[in-house]
């Protein structure tokens, strides 16, 4: 089969990359309103983009004309937190994509616990494993629909002690979730552990 993209309407382009890109890491933000109303919303499309300064960034849509509460918080307030949520908060993470009216908090729909994050004003969740605690630092829209690409620099990290095994994140203990297309999610599955790059097979 051949696809050539510029035949397809933006939805059907939307369907087919998220069926080939995959798995994807799930960035659970957190943003905070001009009237201090706590935001909450999954996004797949998500990476790290820089290691030092370590910034990581998120492709942000919109729904005809309007911009997700995410990005429009975030370029007005130019902070928010990325929670890597794990495979146990499915539920929550699924449910936290419904889109509510800017004056209800997901936080509250579905009665998860925050605690105030150190350098930015958007609050962390309490039973996050992994919490970065980001400053806007670029936004680039692409594409026809006018996706907004946020970069933003992490200024400080959270992570469980229980997740790190000398001096690194062990993944199997972060149990992340993953994203795949559609309503599909999945758990990190088999890993495989290959010889490091460049050091010599132990006999």
């Amino acid at each position: 089969m051949r696809i050539d993209p510029k035949d397809l309407p933006a939805e059907a382009c939307y369907k087919l990359m998220t069926g080939v890109v995959v798995p994807r890491p799930i960035a659970w933000v957190t943003t905070v309103n001009s009237s201090g109303i706590v935001n909450l919303a999954p996004f797949s499309h998500f990476t790290f983009v820089s290691p030092k300064p370590p910034m990581v960034c998120l492709s942000i849509g919109r729904k005809g004309p309007v911009y997700k509460d995410t990005a429009r918080n975030i370029l007005a307030n130019e902070e928010f937190v990325v929670h890597i949520p794990h495979a146990s908060q499915v539920q929550a993470v699924h449910a936290s994509a419904v889109e509510h009216p800017p004056e209800v908090s997901e936080v509250d729909v579905l009665k998860l616990a925050t605690r105030a994050s150190e350098k930015v004003k958007p609050p962390r969740l309490v039973e996050a494993k992994l919490v970065l605690e980001c400053k806007l630092r670029h936004c680039i829209e692409l594409g026809e629909v006018g996706s907004r690409l946020i970069i933003g620099e992490v200024i400080l990290l959270h992570i469980d002690d229980a997740v790190m095994r000398d001096g690194k994140v062990e993944t199997r203990l972060v149990d992340p979730l993953c994203r795949l297309a559609g309503p599909h999610y999945a758990a990190l599955g088999e890993i495989m552990a290959m010889q490091p790059i460049g050091q010599t097979p132990k006999s």
